[in-house]
């Protein structure tokens, strides 16, 4: 299996889209919707570039995940601070039908690498409801350790559900 990251392009515009809405319902179980205008061709393009010119800007790198050049899943790295802290935030999908394979742990893993290696992070925090376990033992597995767990913190579908929040440094993956 050969398990690719790699930033959005003008170009994959129509198969994310296409992906998106094959995924929108499992997705939507899982995080609070992205607005209607966003399942279009415009609205992806739109999201391209705001991806191209977040990452350019160094506030945010998205990555598409492809296993043997089929689009399987989507993870990046929001909310980068880099003064004081040289961490972002790590977030990752993956395709329903793909789940369950081990690639979000390998796209994960790659990912890191990026974070530490090329992007010069040195702290990746992650968020999982505890009702994920699949996405619990994706961050286990992956070297993270669990920090804290706020409650009630996070509203979907008018319930509100528990965060556990995780983290891992640089030294942990034989980074800076």
């Amino acid at each position: 299996m050969n398990l690719t990251l790699t930033p959005p392009q003008w170009e994959d515009a129509t198969e994310l889209l296409a992906f998106e809405l094959t995924n929108r319902v499992f997705f939507e179980s899982w995080v609070n919707a992205r607005p209607n205008a966003y399942y279009s061709l415009d609205g992806v393009t739109r999201a391209i570039e705001t991806a191209l010119q977040e990452a350019n800007e160094d506030r945010a790198y998205q990555y598409l995940v492809r296993e043997n050049g089929v689009l399987v899943g989507r993870l990046n790295f929001t909310q980068v601070r880099r003064r004081s802290y040289h961490c972002a935030s790590l977030g990752y999908r993956m395709g329903a039908q793909y789940t369950g394979r081990g690639l979000a742990r390998q796209a994960v893993a790659l990912g890191l690498h990026k974070a530490f290696a090329e992007h010069g992070l040195l702290r990746i925090e992650a968020t999982v409801r505890p009702e994920n376990p699949g996405s619990l033992r994706v961050l286990e597995r992956s070297g993270f350790t669990q920090y804290g767990h706020s409650r009630k913190s996070f509203l979907l579908h008018g319930q509100w559900f528990d965060m556990l929040h995780f983290e891992i440094h640089a030294n942990a993956q034989g980074g800076n």
